[in-house]
């Protein structure tokens, strides 16, 4: 799942060799921290969080496939280090 996250994370950024991803296990999931460029960490947050949402759904359904659980956060060094928004579920159609 490491490289699914990269590759995705790669293709969004103008600086794919500035990724990085960091995976630690925690609270009986895995985490993985993506640290990007800091001129990148816009594209890969996108519009009101939709580009992280997306990437963080892939995650978990890739992780659920395998019996696993998983979260992403994005590392955000232009505030010390701070994660992106937390997912936010979308507002129901009326």
């Amino acid at each position: 799942m490491k490289q699914l996250v990269e590759y995705l994370a790669r293709a969004l950024v103008d600086q794919p060799e500035a990724v990085e991803l960091i995976v630690t296990p925690q609270d009986g999931a895995m985490l993985y921290e993506l640290k990007v460029a800091p001129g990148d960490v816009g594209k890969v947050i996108g519009r009101d969080g939709r580009t992280v949402n997306a990437l963080r759904t892939v995650l978990q359904h890739a992780a659920l496939k395998k019996g696993e659980k998983a979260r992403l956060e994005i590392l955000d060094d232009r505030k010390n280090g701070a994660a992106a928004p937390p997912q936010v579920s979308a507002p129901a159609e009326p």
